[in-house]
């Protein structure tokens, strides 16, 4: 497993290529987004510890799971230091284990696009938010470094208005698993990227 202390920048492209497990599948990582807490104006963290923020402030290794469009179970792993809310955001992913579970998930969508997108990789891997909070290593949800990935790309964060041009999305070029980009429509024209 890579040094969970490190930042939220730092750590995000060493997960490419890990492999994580939980719920009978296995999904090797090809997309991530780095958040990098309380300074990141676009990170759940910057409004400060709240019901549902609690897990974000907690050690590194520690899953915190949202729900997004009140739909979709999207899963981050904590990194940095207690405390600090700096995650990274599990965007997509390659399912190399427990290829028929993922299929029931997630019935009629082509293999290559299981977990493609961050709610879609939660859909895979069966969370939901009483997952929000449970520790890597620990009850079945493990991370493990994996094969390395081809050549790593960056660029902005998905689908985030404010700080949206930090080039904190990390990906896998060329690899189909990885979601399209899209930019937030709620972006102010000339509004600064703080």
């Amino acid at each position: 497993m890579p040094d969970l202390t490190l930042s939220s920048v730092e750590l995000a492209p060493l997960l490419l290529g890990a492999l994580l497990t939980d719920h009978g599948v296995t999904i090797q990582l090809t997309e991530v987004e780095a958040y990098s807490g309380a300074d990141d104006p676009a990170a759940h963290a910057f409004r400060g510890q709240r019901p549902h923020t609690v897990d974000l402030f907690g050690p590194p290794g520690t899953l915190y799971c949202y729900r997004s469009h009140g739909l979709h179970t999207c899963g981050n792993v904590v990194c940095g230091t207690t405390g600090g809310g700096s995650a990274v955001l599990l965007r997509a992913g390659r399912v190399v284990a427990g290829l028929e579970l993922a299929r029931q998930r997630r019935p009629g969508v082509p293999d290559v696009a299981l977990a493609r997108g961050p709610g879609n990789l939660g859909r895979a891997l069966a969370w939901t938010l009483a997952d929000s909070g449970r520790t890597l290593g620990s009850e079945g949800l493990d991370l493990v470094a994996g094969p390395a990935p081809g050549r790593v790309l960056t660029g902005p964060r998905v689908g985030v208005s404010v700080a949206h041009v930090r080039p904190w999305r990390f990906w896998v070029e060329g690899d189909p698993t990885v979601s399209a980009y899209r930019r937030s429509p709620r972006i102010v024209p000339g509004r600064s990227d703080w």
